[in-house]
């Protein structure tokens, strides 16, 4: 057995213990409570002292696209249409299979250094998939489908069922496999239906994002808007499709298969209810929304509605860092900035929100999201002296309000290390540089004519 003590534990789900320990067997969290109450200790038992840091649940990062961390501060200031036109062009262009794994490879590093344990990462290559698998943490790849013309449906679902049944075929005890129609801005009324049948058949977990944007609700509600003007230009037929991008997911059965729902800034009282009835969980992304002025989302009546919610950091695209407790500190921001009430959102309930909530909407919180006897030892401890000596009244207030952006002194994926003492365990010396590389590859194909002409006015690809 290994017992962990520190300052204070946070179980989230009941109130912090102060002098704390946790005591882990074989993965699992055996026993915690007030370090003077605990068992007596047994002759081979591991003692680790956290010394004056707050131990939690470890982190759950609700949404994020591990592969495009090479693309860190390369798409700033471009309205959200030519935002996604770089991204594309650019990915297609410069980043190989290699590339993109390393990318993965770096985006999960800076997770566990930021004390995430569990990922749920959305993308097109999959290797998201086979970054966590060698990092040893836990979490979901929802392999992405894209297709706005009807006519590329069939192919389109063809090619998702082969690339999900061979991510399938490794999936583990930690890491599981997905399906993920990207937007409507991409995804056409015929293959949303049919990867929701997709999904039912192989009893598949789903992601989409939704009603993330201005121009996606006025595609779908009035096929009008940049992305309408887009699709056209491309020859595909556009028409209004629903009353609001939640009504358009309902009418197409995708809210049927228990998808997580990525964004839900434009969601009315009605989209609200939808997705409570369904119950649908909803990855809430406060820092990327506000990077690409698409607004506050909802939070305080997503809640109050009883729909589970966890935090995103989206991708470092669009969020520039990978920092659960910064997310929760923005969230509690911009929910009391948007309600005007300093009592909006708690910080305890922040907190949640970067653990249980987010287990919660991934539908893993049986195993995860909170400190309890019997769930896995998924651990992330924060020292409390890294930003301020003291004094600490509220440990949950400290994680959310004063540690954001420190990184983790300790991890542990099912009881297993992966950062001690602040140092990553089994770190690659030479991932930085690779990624850095690509990068500046992408900076040389921005200059060139091929970049500036894909930006501007890009072509139509089998998929996007």
């Amino acid at each position: 057995m290994t017992r962990y003590h520190a300052r204070w534990i946070v179980p989230v789900a009941a109130p912090p213990i102060a002098h704390g320990t946790l005591i882990e067997r074989a993965g699992r969290i055996t026993w915690l409570g007030a370090r003077d109450a605990a068992p007596a200790s047994e002759r081979g038992d591991e003692h680790v002292d956290l010394g004056d840091a707050v131990l939690l649940p470890g982190l759950v990062n609700a949404h994020c696209h591990l592969e495009l961390t090479a693309m860190r501060g390369f798409l700033d200031g471009l309205a959200f249409r030519e935002w996604v036109l770089r991204l594309t062009a650019a990915r297609r262009a410069v980043l190989d299979q290699a590339a993109l794994l390393d990318a993965a490879r770096l985006g999960v590093e800076e997770g566990v250094r930021a004390g995430i344990t569990t990922f749920a990462d959305t993308g097109d290559s999959g290797t998201g998939f086979d970054a966590m698998l060698e990092r040893g943490v836990r979490g979901i790849c929802y392999r992405e489908v894209f297709g706005p013309d009807p006519a590329q449906c069939e192919r389109a679902i063809a090619e998702l069922r082969e690339k999900f049944e061979r991510m399938r075929s490794r999936e583990t005890q930690l890491v599981r496999a997905g399906l993920s129609p990207h937007a409507p801005y991409t995804v056409s009324d015929l293959l949303y239906r049919a990867t929701a049948a997709l999904a039912r058949e192989l009893a598949a977990p789903v992601a989409v994002h939704i009603a993330e944007s201005e121009p996606e609700t006025e595609l779908v509600v009035a096929a009008a808007g940049a992305f309408a003007d887009g699709l056209r230009k491309r020859g595909i037929a556009t028409a209004p499709r629903a009353r609001s991008p939640i009504a358009l997911l309902d009418a197409l059965g995708v809210l049927a298969v228990d998808p997580l729902l990525i964004h839900c800034l434009r969601v009315d009282e009605d989209d609200i209810r939808t997705i409570a009835d369904h119950r649908c969980g909803v990855a809430h992304c406060p820092a990327s929304n506000a990077r690409l002025a698409h607004g506050i989302a909802p939070l305080a009546e997503l809640l109050a509605a009883g729909v589970h919610v966890g935090l995103g950091s989206d991708s470092v695209a669009s969020n520039d860092r990978m920092d659960l407790l910064d997310e929760a500190r923005q969230a509690l921001l911009f929910a009391t900035a948007r309600s005007r009430s300093p009592n909006t959102l708690s910080s305890a309930e922040a907190l949640e929100l970067a653990t249980l909530g987010g287990a919660r909407a991934l539908r893993l919180d049986g195993e995860i999201g909170s400190l309890e006897v019997g769930k896995a030892a998924d651990l992330a401890a924060f020292p409390l002296g890294a930003r301020a000596r003291g004094p600490t009244h509220d440990p949950a207030s400290a994680a959310v309000l004063a540690l954001a952006g420190t990184p983790a002194s300790f991890v542990a994926v099912a009881g297993r290390p992966l950062v001690r003492d602040g140092r990553l365990l089994d770190a690659d010396s030479s991932l930085a540089r690779r990624v850095q590389e690509s990068a500046d590859r992408l900076q040389l194909w921005l200059a060139s004519a091929d970049g500036a002409r894909a930006t501007s006015n890009p072509q139509p690809t089998a998929n996007r």
